[in-house]
């Protein structure tokens, strides 16, 4: 199965300096642009169930196979 990365930036809503990436998978339904129109509802439930975080970028990308440290 093919995906597309939804990547989100988010911030802690009390430190607004501390800030992580997030990756969220979707099935590869088209193109990125799918994922565009898509992405907002995600975004919106993921934001729902981690209320101490705020979103502050999103992008959708094709995964990579880079090793993250």
């Amino acid at each position: 199965m093919d995906v597309i990365d939804l990547i989100l930036t988010v911030c802690l809503i009390s430190n607004p300096s501390s800030c992580r990436e997030e990756r969220l998978h979707f099935e590869n339904k088209g193109n990125l642009l799918n994922c565009m129109f898509l992405a907002p509802a995600e975004i919106a439930k993921w934001a729902g169930e981690h209320p101490k975080l705020r979103v502050a970028r999103w992008k959708c990308a094709y995964p990579t196979n880079e090793l993250t440290l």
